[in-house]
């Protein structure tokens, strides 16, 4: 680990300033720390943020925000968010190890970057570590990676599970920084890799999570989240589905997928959805929907897998969440 100063602001206009002057912000640390410990990241000045009163969950009308410094475990736990929106709570409890939830933040966590054994060896080429450098993924081990939303410069998956199933349900991240506050959809705010791939997120130089919000939706509301991983704890997804459906009338009236574990961003499935809107739940529909979840998949040496796992875990969700007839 390299040397480092810290600083602790008392208030979050202080923080800012810290963040502006070049600090990273740290909270739970559960991420930031590892590659510290890597050497993977080098920050010079660490911005202790976590006693700034951002970890409320507030429900106002319809809508659910969740304050960035909440821990997962509390939102896990948390009645609204168990009765409202359950595929939250999933994912969230799906996360990690519980000694872990307890110390992580919700803006933490999408911030997490990626588990690539490559981005985290110093030793091989990443270009998310430093542009031009190439990646050693796409010729290497790459069974855990990508096959959506992939480019020649990183294959990589984003590691988060409550993203996918932030990304189904619409969610707006609130930022707050040097210019002011803002708000952008979880889907814009997480990059694709294109030819950037160091650059992960629309995250402005001193800028802050500050929350996150989930609109209002229709209801009845149906929702869950299914992560099939190698082993049945601590362990990142090889892919998983985010299922949120409302259904009235025996006919389903609004739908909306998400994919993780498979993807450089969490996935929205959007033939999935097309798909499923407008028609009865039956086993035929869950089946025939589930058969575009792959679409555009560019498999790897080692993944090609993925793009079948990927539908038969689309498939299973739909029907636990959806049901049939």
């Amino acid at each position: 680990m390299y040397p480092f100063a810290y600083t602790k602001p008392a208030d979050t206009g202080a923080a800012l300033a810290a963040g502006a002057r070049g600090g990273r912000y740290i909270a739970g640390g559960t991420t930031l720390v590892d590659l510290m410990r890597e050497t993977v990241e080098r920050p010079g000045t660490l911005v202790d943020i976590s006693g700034l009163p951002l970890d409320d969950v507030r429900v106002t009308g319809d809508r659910l925000r969740i304050g960035a410094l909440a821990r997962m475990s509390d939102v896990a736990a948390h009645a609204r968010v168990r009765s409202a929106y359950p595929v939250v709570a999933q994912a969230l409890e799906l996360s990690a190890s519980a000694q872990l939830r307890n110390m992580a933040t919700i803006g933490g966590n999408l911030l997490q970057r990626t588990r690539c054994t490559y981005f985290r060896d110093v030793t091989a080429a990443c270009n998310k570590r430093q542009r031009g450098s190439g990646c050693a993924a796409l010729e290497g081990f790459n069974r855990s990676h990508a096959v959506l939303g992939t480019s020649d410069a990183c294959v990589a998956t984003h590691p988060s599970d409550l993203a996918v199933a932030l990304a189904a349900l619409d969610a707006t991240v609130h930022l707050l920084g040097p210019d002011g506050e803002r708000g952008v959809a979880l889907t814009a705010f997480l990059l694709r890799p294109g030819d950037t791939p160091d650059r992960e997120h629309d995250l402005r130089p001193g800028e802050l999570i500050t929350a996150v919000e989930i609109p209002p939706h229709p209801q009845p509301l149906r929702s869950g989240y299914l992560k099939v991983r190698d082993r049945q704890s601590y362990e990142f997804a090889l892919t998983s589905a985010a299922v949120v459906l409302h259904i009235t009338g025996g006919v389903i009236r609004a739908a909306r997928v998400a994919a993780g574990g498979v993807a450089t961003v969490p996935w929205r499935l959007t033939a999935v959805e097309r798909r499923l809107v407008g028609a009865r739940p039956s086993e035929r529909l869950w089946t025939e929907a589930a058969s575009a979840a792959a679409d555009g998949a560019r498999p790897l040496r080692h993944n090609a897998f993925k793009t079948e796992l990927l539908k038969r875990t689309v498939e299973r969700q739909l029907r636990t969440v959806g049901g049939s007839r």
